[in-house]
């Protein structure tokens, strides 16, 4: 099998970079190791930023987001018992993000691809990359029980921090930047409305609390615990009470129970691989960097990756210049570590570290007391949440 880019993980990283080059009439083929209705059900990311609402509205892939999709004009701090909105459209010129579920981004590209783009093989593992600096990279894969090799002009590895497009690169080339968190979230998913209309991140003694949404009848809620926590050690009753506490305000504001059908746990970490590149194999997503959730800029950082390539080798088709593709990690990676840094900020503004200090505890207070008072900061963390410039 041949074709021009190969491209390994069908996430809505791997899916949407098929759209794309599609629509730039280059073509693809993406190989998925799960079966389709796993990709179309793990639960992840959630909110999109405006720059990620704009790419896929303008690739053909965003009808179904409009009429579904719940557009946030701003988030809810709270802190010390009291409520802080932040206005996103008054403080970064009219933008905003989209609660729309990771789930529902990949049911929209799967369709596409599989009505309009080129071969999407699910059940098709990726072995390995194979002659990733020379100008013929291969992807050995095994598919429908037996093995086979996809020839390639690039391969663009979106298979996660698992996948085998990283370790194609040489150990000798690379710097790893990476910091273990020593706490996780856990969280659940309810068949319950929303208690409030914004997603509310507070900051609490006993622990950081998020309430977001998937839609107007679920709510996904996340506590602070111990890093290594199992989810099933935590009652239904005793996720709701702890809840309660830490979204607890000096109002009449009242957090709506209902039945959890869902409940997990998440780890925490920032890592970044450097480079994203080597020879025609490009890393995009998961595969080069994480980001702890509390920016929510996993999905995001993984949709500026590949819009990235898709634009270098659209260049290249056109101009005959490999200057942007040459230029993809440095370019990629300007915006990966500004989202880095804004995630790594507002974990560190939120969450209670085990055996933080009186001293470290006001410090939280006080920059969140700057926040809710400064407009410059409240800008700042409006421009990091809606999202750095696609590139």
């Amino acid at each position: 099998m041949r074709t021009t880019v190969g491209i390994i993980g069908a996430g809505p990283a791997g899916l949407l970079l098929a759209r794309l080059l599609h629509n730039a009439g280059i073509d693809s083929v993406v190989l998925e190791s799960r079966d389709r209705g796993y990709v179309e059900q793990r639960q992840r990311a959630g909110i999109l930023e405006q720059g990620t609402v704009d790419v896929l509205r303008a690739a053909g892939a965003g009808a179904r987001m409009d009429r579904e999709g719940l557009r946030h004009d701003g988030i809810e701090l709270r802190f010390a018992r009291r409520r802080h909105r932040i206005d996103f459209p008054a403080l970064t010129g009219g933008r905003s993000v989209t609660v729309y579920a990771q789930t529902e981004v990949c049911k929209d590209l799967i369709a596409l691809q599989l009505k309009e783009g080129g071969p999407l093989l699910f059940e098709a593992e990726a072995l390995a990359v194979e002659g990733a600096g020379t100008d013929s990279p291969r992807v050995r894969f095994r598919h429908e029980g037996r093995e086979d090799v996809l020839e390639c002009a690039y391969v663009v590895g979106c298979d996660g921090f698992w996948g085998v497009a990283r370790k194609a690169i040489p150990e000798e080339l690379t710097q790893v930047f990476e910091r273990t968190y020593p706490f996780g979230w856990l969280g659940i998913l309810a068949d319950v409305p929303p208690s409030h209309d914004e997603l509310v991140y507070a900051r609490h003694d006993r622990g950081f609390a998020l309430l977001s949404m998937r839609s107007p009848v679920v709510s996904r809620l996340y506590l602070q615990v111990p890093e290594g926590t199992d989810a099933e050690s935590w009652s239904d009753e005793e996720i709701w009470d702890e809840l309660e506490r830490r979204f607890e305000t000096d109002d009449d504001w009242r957090l709506a129970r209902g039945p959890v059908t869902a409940k997990s746990v998440t780890p925490m970490r920032s890592h970044v691989h450097e480079p994203m590149r080597h020879g025609r194999l490009f890393l995009a997503g998961d595969a080069a960097h994480i980001v702890p959730p509390t920016g929510a800029k996993g999905l995001n950082l993984a949709v500026g990756d590949v819009v990235t390539f898709a634009r270098a080798l659209a260049h290249r088709e056109e101009t005959g210049s490999d200057a942007l593709l040459d230029a993809y990690s440095e370019t990629c990676l300007r915006r990966v570590w500004q989202a880095e840094r804004f995630s790594y900020e507002m974990t560190t503004l939120l969450h209670r570290s085990p055996g933080a200090t009186p001293f470290e505890d006001r410090i939280q207070l006080a920059r969140l007391e700057r926040l809710a008072s400064a407009r410059a900061a409240e800008q700042d963390l409006a421009e990091g949440y809606t999202g750095f410039a696609l590139e």
